[in-house]
């Protein structure tokens, strides 16, 4: 791990070089026949289970439903150059702050909107969903919440391959408080920013503009609400279910609850994450390893009022 701390200026990249494989798995398979069938299983044997004949996957081109998840793909990632440039980005920053990183190759595909798996990362290789980054309005996501679909974005698809790249690297904590829990997440959001220097704050974390200035605005609040009903050093594990989870909005079990984002507790913990940051200027390796109860102390946070 290195530990070279560039938060406030640019790290040095001039001597780091990239060029991602990328393979569209997509074209590659709707637009093929069963006589390219062979050839495709021959290149790609983890994407064709044993048990299936050719029949299937026959069948599963010529799909009316999936044809149509393909070309509303294509009009969005013909061109993939944009999405190539920032996962470039992307992986010069992880081998700077990581220098036994190795390039995955990158497979892209369509799910039939599969969200539990928009990217997914396997030693080499990684996958991309590219029909769950069609855009919110999009209408193959018509009946899906506006807390989730929100985050379908194309300029989600770097955060969420970075995100894929990160969790493996942090080592989970031995203390289960509420607010270990809040500064692990808040680790993870920290090693996203750094990792995308480029990408607003409120798209590391999936907010809109509305909900980080709500989280701004109620830091004091909120911190004041933790801190009273003594839930900071609390085992619970309803707690990660009511602020840190994914969700439609945070559950103080107050009128306030309707106007606020969900997992404000990870909010918090990027907060205080940063304050360790500011106050003790660590290295990338001690903010991965160092204890999240010694974090916490050493941050000396405070809410901004």
């Amino acid at each position: 791990l290195s530990c070279s701390k560039e938060k406030q200026n640019a790290p040095d990249l001039s001597g780091i070089t990239s060029d991602p494989e990328i393979i569209r798995f997509e074209q590659l398979f709707y637009e093929s026949s069963a006589e390219d069938l062979p050839d495709l299983k021959a290149r790609f044997p983890y994407l064709f289970p044993g048990d299936n004949a050719d029949s299937v996957w026959v069948n599963k081109i010529e799909d009316e439903d999936e044809q149509y998840l393909y070309e509303e793909v294509q009009k969005q990632y013909t061109d993939f150059s944009d999405q190539r440039s920032r996962l470039e980005s992307l992986f010069k920053h992880m081998k700077y702050y990581f220098p036994s990183f190795e390039e995955p190759r990158i497979i892209t595909m369509v799910t039939q909107v599969d969200y539990n798996n928009k990217v997914l990362y396997a030693d080499s290789l990684l996958f991309v969903g590219l029909d769950l980054y069609l855009g919110e309005d999009h209408e193959v996501y018509g009946d899906f919440p506006a807390y989730v679909k929100q985050n379908y974005q194309k300029d989600r698809l770097v955060v969420d391959v970075a995100d894929a790249l990160v969790r493996p690297i942090l080592r989970p904590s031995d203390d289960n408080s509420f607010v270990s829990r809040m500064i692990q997440e808040g680790k993870r959001l920290e090693i996203l920013g750094l990792l995308l220097p480029e990408v607003p704050k409120e798209d590391i974390i999936g907010y809109s503009q509305e909900q980080w200035n709500w989280a701004q605005m109620s830091e004091s609040n909120i911190w004041k609400y933790f801190v009273q009903n003594e839930l900071l050093y609390s085992t619970d594990p309803e707690l990660s279910r009511r602020f840190i989870e994914e969700a439609p909005f945070s559950k103080f079990y107050m009128e306030v609850d309707r106007d606020s984002p969900g997992r404000i507790g990870s909010w918090f913990g990027w907060r205080i994450v940063e304050a360790y940051w500011s106050n003790d200027d660590p290295g990338m390796r001690e903010l991965i390893t160092v204890d999240n109860e010694e974090l916490f102390k050493r941050s000396k946070y405070k809410p901004a009022k």
